[in-house]
């Protein structure tokens, strides 16, 4: 039997993050959705992840050899968790969880000593170049080419849906290196620097009226041949690699925790709004929240022995990314004409509304509910492919 109660030492290592946040200034604390794109919500991530790695805690998992702190796979989680529920922004999650992990397995020394040290000191940010207009969710059919010429790569194509590209200082990327090959092969493992002449972003405005996504072009982009991770037309399989290293999704149960506790502190201002039925549907949504952090403690279980999640990543992200639009809507619902407004003497109802208009996305987005019912499908309960 599991259990999943703190033990003391993690006690100790959830208090000492708690008290760490308690030195944070106001404006780095409880950041709003929906402001992403200020200067004040850049700054305040920026000043936070300063201090992360002044403190430390910038790659709590990563080994201690590399300027982690070695932290456990439940410190990990708590961490997360902490951070997530309180609204710290924390450090660069495609850095620390995909690009350092990839690094550490793949790349040369020569690359570990260049790229770790800027993520660690929060000096470089990153993003991931995998979808294309034709290439998501069956993201072997890419089509971004890299050709060699003589000790570069000439890197041309397109990626979409890219997160942070507007604000990122380099990207990993799977490009077609051997277009002769089946699917899966050919396929090789590139970092771009977000500067070099060929470059272009442009961006992509969600529903909610944030900019998170982006399209950008490669034209004849110039990649050193030292930039390539792992063997050449062999990047496919680093690249599945890189989605192994975070699958708990801790930190978005204990967002979502967060959100639930502060709608029932909002409605409990309008009594009214809280009858009969409305605490049944809250109560669900409660409810609901736990089986997601029971699917997640799992994960952790079984990453704390060694084991690679696959269905089980795949029921968790499913059933907690659906979770959010229900929860969405039930919010919305309840807050009646003032969730709709978007008020900014509303905080609260207004990021509601905002977080309505966002969730819409988290069923389609790192992989489609369709895409993860036939993971559990095939992987889980072993049927057959259709």
């Amino acid at each position: 039997m599991l259990d999943f109660r703190d033990t003391p030492a993690i006690s100790g290592f959830r208090s000492e993050v708690r008290a760490w946040i308690e030195t944070l200034e106001p404006h780095e604390l409880n950041l709003s959705p929906g402001a992403e794109t200020s200067s004040g919500y850049r700054d305040a991530v920026a000043a936070v992840r300063r201090k992360l790695s002044a403190k430390g805690w910038s790659a709590p998992a990563w080994p201690k050899e590399y300027g982690g702190m070695g932290a456990t796979v439940r410190q990990q989680a708590v961490f997360n968790e902490e951070l997530a529920y309180h609204r710290v922004p924390g450090p660069d999650f495609i850095a620390i969880n995909y690009v350092g992990p990839t690094l550490m397995l793949f790349g040369t020394d020569e690359q570990k000593q260049r790229y770790l040290p800027p993520i660690l000191n929060a000096e470089e940010v990153w993003c991931q170049g995998y979808s294309e207009p034709g290439a998501g969710s069956d993201l072997a059919s890419l089509q971004t080419r890299a050709e060699v010429q003589g000790d570069d790569f000439l890197l041309n194509g397109q990626k979409i849906w890219t997160s942070n590209a507007h604000r990122a200082d380099w990207v990993f990327m799977l490009v077609r290196t051997d277009p002769a090959a089946p699917k899966h092969r050919g396929i090789s493992y590139l970092l771009v620097d977000m500067k070099s002449a060929g470059v272009e972003v442009r961006p992509l405005i969600n529903m909610a009226g944030s900019h998170e996504f982006n399209e950008v072009f490669f034209s004849d982009v110039v990649v050193p041949k030292q930039n390539l991770v792992g063997e050449l037309n062999r990047g496919w399989y680093v690249g599945m690699a890189t989605l192994d290293f975070e699958r708990s999704a801790i930190g978005l149960v204990a967002a979502i925790r967060r959100d639930l506790e502060e709608l029932v502190e909002r409605l409990r201002r309008q009594p009214q709004m809280l009858d009969g039925p409305a605490r049944l549907e809250i109560a669900d949504r409660f409810i609901e929240a736990e089986v997601v952090r029971g699917l997640s403690l799992r994960i952790l279980s079984m990453q704390e022995h060694g084991l690679v999640p696959n269905h089980e990543a795949s029921m968790a992200k499913m059933f907690t990314t659906e979770l959010n639009q229900r929860i969405s809507r039930t919010g919305l619902k309840l807050l009646g004409m003032g969730g709709g407004a978007r008020l900014p003497s509303d905080e609260i109802a207004a990021r509601w509304a905002h977080h309505y208009l966002r969730t819409v996305a988290n069923s389609i987005e790192g992989g489609s509910s369709e895409i993860q019912r036939n993971v559990i499908a095939t992987r889980g309960l072993g049927l057959p492919r259709g």
